[in-house]
């Protein structure tokens, strides 16, 4: 089978080895197992950015190098989209040679990638749908446009869309879908943890407004002002971080608060078995990845209530839903940091949850998908 992944995603080159985002390059691997042949409509970069980049393990056959379609200055948006006829030419071309098309929205990529599809009704196709699909959430009219033509089963035909979450009301090609890191030999029993001794926060993600890790830092300040003995450990890179950095030295939270960088899979992995807390206070997200990692490894998550959130931790069963008001999720934290027995319960409730989602059970989700 030739597959064909379209996606925003970009590839780095370094000399003759290619180099992707370190969690897609591994989704990647996955659907490389099912296809004879995988090629890719993607943009390159020169650099990495500041992205977590790892090598791709495999041959790349085709590689049709798009135009990446960014900038917000007027002159960047009339050369984007001049570029887009550029792109879509090779996206038709992509879609010719494929026998299994593979569309990764949202994203500028994504939004052409809907558009051509339209072309090529009698190709199966899959669709990932990474961002947030609450049909009342806020969003970009380019995602919304996605969502739409996605959505339309006289548009979008032998597709079926992948999202995150169940909602009413949807056509019949949306299918609920996941994302896993583990594989199920790597699962380990749950260690209860204690909070009679520091209790420590654990944030994953991009150092950027959106993750809002400032908010992070303020919630564990905020618990430090009432007493607990708290720390906060956050690894990530991104264009937050001096701000970030200015706001530890302002307030003396150094020996409270640390910046540990990107880090590898096994770091995260102990500095998750060695936290209380999974803190994620994001605007939007689509499966957060840190969330279920660190349900995974006995963190109880503390989550803005959007997307799949607060169905990932049972409306709040399985953690602690933030409602964006700091003093009030500041004392909904402290509550369950003064009562052991409630911690206990959401411990046990989220680690036996997250354990049904391992990559092996992704896979084989990926393969009825290729059929």
């Amino acid at each position: 089978m030739k597959l064909l992944i379209v996606s925003t995603a970009p590839f780095i080159y370094k000399e003759k080895d290619v180099y992707a985002y370190g969690p897609y390059v591994n989704e990647l691997m996955i659907w490389n197992k099912n296809a004879s042949t995988m090629a890719f409509c993607c943009p390159i970069w020169e650099a990495d950015r500041g992205l977590l980049i790892s090598k791709v393990p495999f041959e790349i056959k085709k590689h049709f190098k798009l135009i990446d379609l960014n900038g917000l200055s007027l002159k960047a948006k009339m050369q984007s989209f001049l570029w887009s006829f550029y792109n879509i030419m090779l996206l038709f071309k992509g879609f010719y040679w494929a026998d299994h098309i593979h569309i990764r929205c949202p994203g500028n990529i994504g939004l052409l990638g809907c558009f051509v599809q339209i072309f090529f009704p009698n190709t199966p196709k899959t669709a990932k749908y990474a961002g947030n699909w609450d049909p009342q959430s806020k969003q970009p009219r380019s995602y919304r446009l996605q969502k739409w033509i996605l959505s339309s089963t006289f548009l979008t035909r032998k597709m079926q869309v992948l999202i995150y979450g169940e909602w009413p009301n949807q056509s019949k090609n949306i299918k609920a879908f996941f994302t896993a890191s583990y594989y199920e030999e790597e699962k380990e029993s749950l260690i209860v943890k204690n909070l009679g001794s520091k209790i420590t926060f654990i944030f994953v993600g991009s150092l950027v407004k959106g993750k809002n890790p400032m908010y992070a830092v303020q919630i564990v300040e905020g618990l430090l002002s009432r007493g607990f003995d708290v720390c906060l450990n956050i690894y990530g890179e991104g264009v937050e971080r001096n701000n970030l950095e200015r706001y530890i030295l302002k307030n003396n939270l150094a020996e409270v608060i640390s910046l540990k960088g990107n880090q590898d899979k096994g770091t995260l992995k102990t500095a998750y078995l060695e936290s209380h807390f999974v803190l994620l206070p994001s605007e939007s997200e689509g499966w957060p990845k840190a969330i279920a990692e660190g349900m995974f490894w006995g963190c109880v998550p503390i989550a803005t209530s959007v997307s799949c959130i607060p169905f990932m931790l049972d409306y709040g069963n399985r953690g602690v839903l933030l409602d964006r008001n700091l003093n009030s999720d500041v004392m909904q934290i402290a509550s369950l940091l003064t009562t052991t027995k409630d911690y206990i319960i959401k411990q046990k409730n989220a680690f036996e949850w997250s354990q049904a989602y391992t990559l092996d059970v992704f896979e084989s989700e990926i393969k009825k998908l290729m059929v």
